[in-house]
């Protein structure tokens, strides 16, 4: 079964935004689908990897008023792959101010990867302002999380992807790869950024869907996609993502009232599926949806099929004031 049989049609957006957030950072936002539908944000993952236009395709356009943006320094937000005033508050924080700007009092969150991350930590932040959430391939951005897929876990089923990903490091740096890229992607010297933030994009493109995608490698191969993604990847992973250790688990009580979907493919590599069981212990009201035939990528098939089934059940379930 093709991809496009589950999604939405493509749309186009019919409107766009640019948002001064900062001296430094403006975001770009686009709106789609209905402009009285139910308010929906697409939260997207990396940090660092923006939106594209498929993912526009996981709601139904007549029943939701869909948002997407790009967070700070990728995709057509500016100043591209900026770390300058990039944290987790700044972004919290964003997405509320593009909630004030374009006047909705409470939305559903719509987030895979970090996206599910930066979801979880809004709504502890501002749970009066989510109706509901809809989030894939959890990550709760623990040590144990960062290491699995970036120093010790997930190299034991990808060596020839590893070989590839460590190459740019100095063997004796090995021993913290984090520490060791963020040197690299950092450095002044244009070559060797360049070599570094294609190598550590590509090691996710490679591992992201259950049998490696060639077009998903291509795309995170892509050097502007891959400087942002790397930059500001390695730039959060570095700073234990500017939250404290375990910090989601711990405040789950203010969020265990949201309706809350969560999916997950059994054989993700980049977020291993003991996050989702850990998250659902925390939030028991929330339902898990485990795909037996999928990897990390929302756009596998699985995945795909139950993000549009979440999706259209809000549009039977969910009680606008």
């Amino acid at each position: 079964m093709p991809l496009t049989s589950l999604l939405y049609p493509p749309i186009e957006p019919y409107t766009q935004h640019c948002l001064q957030v900062d001296s430094t950072h403006s975001l770009h936002i686009e709106e789609c689908g209905n402009p009285q539908g139910i308010p929906v944000i697409f939260v997207h993952g990396g940090p660092g990897s923006g939106y594209s236009a498929i993912h526009r395709q996981f709601f139904n356009p007549a029943e939701f008023r869909i948002i997407l943006f790009d967070q700070r320094g990728c995709g057509q937000s500016k100043p591209h792959a900026s770390l300058t005033n990039n944290t987790t508050a700044h972004l919290i924080e964003d997405m509320d101010k593009i909630r004030r700007h374009l006047n909705i009092d409470k939305w559903v969150l719509f987030g895979g990867s970090w996206g599910s991350t930066l979801s979880l930590l809004y709504a502890q932040s501002f749970p009066e302002r989510v109706y509901a959430m809809v989030l894939r391939g959890i990550f709760l951005c623990r040590k144990q999380d960062v290491d699995w897929f970036y120093q010790s876990g997930a190299d034991r089923f990808f060596p020839e992807y590893w070989a590839d990903f460590i190459a740019p490091v100095a063997p004796e740096n090995r021993h913290n790869l984090i520490g060791a890229y963020h040197q690299l992607l950092t450095s002044h010297n244009e070559i060797e950024r360049m070599r570094a933030a294609e190598a550590w994009s590509v090691w996710e493109g490679r591992t992201s869907n259950l049998k490696t995608d060639p077009n998903v490698v291509n795309h995170f191969g892509d050097p502007f996609h891959a400087l942002a993604m790397a930059r500001i990847e390695c730039h959060y992973f570095h700073h234990q993502a500017f939250i404290e250790e375990n910090q989601i688990l711990e405040n789950c009580e203010v969020i265990n009232a949201i309706p809350t979907t969560i999916v997950h493919g059994r054989y993700d590599m980049v977020c291993p599926i003991n996050q989702a069981f850990d998250l659902h212990e925390q939030l028991p009201n929330a339902q898990l949806i485990i795909n037996s035939h999928a990897g990390h990528s929302a756009m596998e098939l699985e995945n795909a099929r139950a993000l549009v089934a979440a999706t259209d059940l809000l549009t039977e379930t969910l009680v606008i004031a």
